[in-house]
């Protein structure tokens, strides 16, 4: 059953679908997916072709507009949209440490999770493709994980593409996840660089509160263990346009004085806590190093074995010294397993997916390189989440496909340049740029 309703400009129906949980056993287990169905309320009846969005992540579910917001308005000018909640995410079966233990122990926890890669979510696109569509094929726009899932379609099934949009999303189609962090880490590195110098008042502030922190290592009111790595974390907020200045902001007050002596602000903890907690999306952790993983060798917690190879990271020799703290991002570790109330009853579960080492490939070159699709992709330059020359590898791999590579955006360009970034890769992608 579906059901329809207004907001100002478009009309929304919510669609619901029912599809295996291992596409390869169609006769087993199945799962619901919801899509959020968009159309420009004056053109409700009109034949138009179809765009589904794939949202970042891994582990998020689409965005929830309010009408014709940012990127939404240009695309319902030529689309009939189609919001995702990719698999686990959002409205659909949801996946998390509530619902996790209906499969039983760490194990079976694990066996399930492995179907939620792009693998699985681009299979789900395919099931529920002739449905939507009346089998016509689609466009596909891709934000960052997004993108995975779009590279991944093109290599499996590009009889179901019309045209692929990507942004700030395309992989290394080699690389493994040690490969992946080991352009991270200068990445971060030059973010935080940048970030000091924007603020340079920030050296000061941050090395007092990794002190304190240090010293005290307080729980926050959710249950949140807040260390020096997770407060180096925060560095996840310099891959977007405005997050030097969140990050300057949050630091601002982090201190006030009390009969007992100077503690951290009620404001700041709390800040802090809405920004570190997976509660919301637990597959981002769980799964973040597997979106890499192909082929026998087991991501093993990758972003934690190569920090090591990088010491200025290393926050206790920094305090020992007078060197400004390195903030991180992108960067799943073990201890956020321990510090995540929402993330510590999956602990074993993750410890699984790291060792696992039967991963399909995701990406095949060769077809690729036959790439008949047309395909437009933003690069972001210096971008925090997505190497830059990774992307450009891929992009000379894929044929036909054409890049815009731009500094005026960070990796959340689709969400703060919209209508523009969208308006120039439909050009890229029509021939008209």
């Amino acid at each position: 059953m579906t059901v329809s309703y207004r907001q100002p400009g478009v009309v929304l129906t919510d669609r619901r679908f029912s599809v295996p949980l291992d596409h390869d056993d169609p006769a087993g287990e199945r799962i619901e997916l919801y899509a959020r169905e968009v159309v420009p309320a004056a053109r409700g009846g009109a034949e138009l072709p179809w765009l589904v969005y794939l949202q970042g992540g891994p582990g998020f579910g689409a965005t929830r507009f309010h009408g014709r917001e940012s990127w939404l308005d240009r695309a319902l000018r030529d689309f009939r949209v189609l919001l995702l909640d990719q698999r686990g995410t959002g409205s659909s079966t949801p996946a998390n440490r509530q619902t996790l233990p209906l499969r039983g122990g760490p194990r079976e926890q694990a066996d399930y999770l492995a179907h939620f890669r792009a693998d699985s979510i681009v299979r789900d696109c395919e099931a529920i493709r002739p449905e939507v569509t009346g089998g016509a094929p689609w466009t596909v726009l891709g934000q960052s994980f997004g993108g995975f899932c779009a590279t991944h379609y093109l290599s499996v099934a590009p009889e179901g593409l019309a045209g692929a949009l990507i942004t700030g999303g395309l992989p290394t189609l080699d690389g493994d996840a040690d490969a992946v962090y080991r352009a991270a880490y200068p990445r971060m590195a030059r973010k935080s660089a940048a970030h000091y110098a924007r603020y340079p008042q920030d050296v000061e502030r941050a090395r007092r509160i990794a002190a304190y922190l240090a010293e005290h290592e307080p729980v926050l009111s959710g249950g949140y263990k807040l260390t020096v790595p997770a407060f180096q974390s925060l560095g996840i907020l310099l891959g977007t346009g405005d997050g030097s200045h969140r990050l300057h902001y949050l630091m601002e007050d982090a201190f006030v004085r009390t009969p007992s002596g100077t503690a951290l602000s009620d404001a700041f903890q709390e800040n802090v806590q809405a920004l570190l907690s997976y509660a919301g999306n637990p597959l981002y952790a769980v799964l973040h190093e597997a979106i890499y993983a192909q082929g026998e060798r087991p991501t093993a917690w990758a972003a934690e074995r190569v920090r090591a190879e990088f010491p200025r990271f290393d926050a206790g020799k920094t305090l020992a010294g007078d060197e400004p703290l390195l903030f991180t991002g992108e960067a799943v570790q073990r201890w956020m397993f321990d510090s995540d109330p929402a993330l510590r009853p999956l602990r074993e579960s993750a410890e699984l997916i790291a060792a696992r080492s039967d991963w399909p490939r995701l990406y095949d070159v060769d077809r690729l390189a036959a790439n008949e699709v047309p395909v437009a992709a933003a690069i972001y330059h210096d971008d925090l989440y997505v190497d830059t020359e990774h992307s450009l590898s891929t992009a000379r791999a894929v044929r036909g496909l054409r890049t815009w590579v731009t500094d005026e955006f960070e990796h959340d360009g689709l969400r703060v340049g919209g209508p523009r970034v969208l308006d120039r890769l439909l050009a890229l992608l029509r021939g008209q740029a």
